[in-house]
């Protein structure tokens, strides 16, 4: 058996978290516990390379996670894409992580199907499996491409299940089903634009920061 055989993997779940809210959480639980998760490291994006960056600050945004995560010690804030200039591109965050880890600990970055049908538009892309295995949410209402080249490498490097994301550090892609939670940072932002209550879509800890700091009084992008 390797020596990353006997160790439990971590993962990287990037977004904007504009804001963090119950239904990030409730996924973020079932990535931990479906996949056996040592470690969820849940990364706000400081500038988002392919959408417009959000008008809350991604200081702000990191805030509101770290309160949202607060008792939870299997997830945790991970600052680290504040803490570098220009885009924030996920394959330095994996980079980072690797070498933190080292290079026998499976490795796991998270994103959803609407991300990987945009996979080829990514930084550095086919670089992502030499460093993690990528976990795919299925989400209702997306389907995968059946051509083409995100198909082509879907097929060619897709796991079984979640027991073989820990018999190797890196270079599977798994589709994980997760309990869905019709609920989204725009409808939030909006309800607190308009002057109505998000209350029991997030955190009261995150809804208490967001009244106490005056944030999305207006509108802002995801």
């Amino acid at each position: 058996m390797s020596a990353a055989a006997t160790q439990a993997p971590v993962a990287m779940f990037g977004g904007t978290f504009n804001p963090i809210h119950h239904g990030h959480l409730r996924s973020a639980v079932e990535l931990v516990e479906g996949l056996a998760l040592e470690r969820l490291h849940l990364v706000p994006c400081a500038t988002p390379p392919h959408r417009e960056s959000p008008g809350c600050p991604a200081t702000a945004r990191a805030d509101m996670v770290e309160l949202a995560v607060r008792g939870e010690s299997r997830l945790s804030c991970d600052r680290r894409e504040l803490q570098r200039d220009g885009p924030s591109w996920t394959v330095d965050s994996l980079a980072e992580l690797r070498r933190e880890y080292g290079e026998q600990r499976p490795l796991c970055l998270v994103v959803g199907c609407d991300a990987v049908l945009g996979l080829p538009r990514w930084h550095r892309w086919q670089e992502l499996l030499g460093l993690a295995h990528v976990v795919v949410l299925a989400r209702p209402g997306w389907e995968l491409p059946r051509r083409g080249k995100v198909a082509d490498w879907l097929g060619h490097h897709r796991l079984p299940d979640a027991a073989a994301l820990g018999r190797r550090p890196a270079g599977g892609v798994l589709l994980q089903e997760l309990r869905p939670l019709p609920i989204s940072s725009t409808e939030i932002r909006h309800l607190c634009a308009t002057g109505h209550s998000p209350r029991f879509l997030l955190p009261d800890a995150v809804l208490e920061y967001i009244v106490d700091n005056a944030l999305y009084r207006e509108a802002v992008a995801d």
